[in-house]
C-alpha cells in the first residue's frame, strides 16, 4: 500500500489503490496510462468550456482589450 495516502483508513481512496496493488505490474501500468488519458481529456474539456465563455464574455462586451500599461494606468487611476 501507498505511504502516501492522503485519507482516512478505509475510504474509497484507499480501496482503489488496495485493487490496484492485486493487479499485476504491466496491468497496473496500464490503467495508469487510461487514468492519465481521461484526465487529459477533462483538462481539455474544462479549458475548451472556459475559452467558449470568454469568447461569449467578449461578444458581449465584457473584455477589454489593451497592454499590461494601459492596465497599469487605469489601476492607478482608480
Amino acid at each position: 500500500m501507498s505511504t502516501l495516502t492522503p485519507s482516512k483508513p478505509g475510504s474509497t481512496f484507499d480501496r482503489a489503490l488496495a485493487t490496484v496493488d492485486a493487479l499485476a505490474v504491466d496491468e497496473q501500468e496500464a490503467l495508469v496510462d487510461v487514468v492519465r488519458r481521461r484526465i487529459a481529456a477533462a483538462r481539455r474539456a474544462a479549458l475548451a468550456q472556459e475559452v467558449a465563455g470568454s469568447r461569449g464574455d467578449y461578444r458581449r462586451g465584457n473584455v477589454r482589450r489593451g497592454t499590461a500599461d494601459d492596465l497599469m494606468a487605469e489601476l492607478r487611476r482608480a
